[in-house]
């Protein structure tokens, strides 16, 4: 079963690690089933995510540290939106949009943290 592995960088927040099956899937109403938003919504973990998972703002930004093999590919759109995101990485990604096939860990960036 794939796992999420998610810092804060904060650190306000211990590190978390949620294991899920993707059979599940969809976890939540917001975001792409199976996407880093809905698996973590679905897990009562907060991510910020102001369009409701639309792919429609930047507000649930976060950076893979390590498995973006395991996520799915980039489309054009989350591309365009990506680039007006705070903070904006080589490792950057919308958590409505990136699917989760395997283990991955996540940085939700300072800035995204709703406190």
């Amino acid at each position: 079963m794939p796992k999420i592995h998610i810092i804060h960088e904060s650190g306000e927040v211990p590190e978390q690690t949620i294991e899920f099956s993707e059979k599940d899937a969809p976890f939540s109403h917001d975001g792409e089933p199976g996407s880093i938003l809905d698996v973590l919504l679905g897990h009562k973990v907060h991510l910020e995510h102001a369009c409701g998972g639309k792919c429609a703002c930047t507000t649930c930004h976060v950076i893979v540290k390590e498995g973006e093999e395991h996520l799915s590919e980039m489309r054009d759109n989350e591309m365009d939106k990506l680039d007006t995101a705070p903070g904006l990485t080589m490792h950057s990604r919308l958590g409505c949009q990136a699917v989760v096939k395997g283990d991955v860990t996540i940085v939700i960036p300072k800035f995204n943290i709703n406190s």
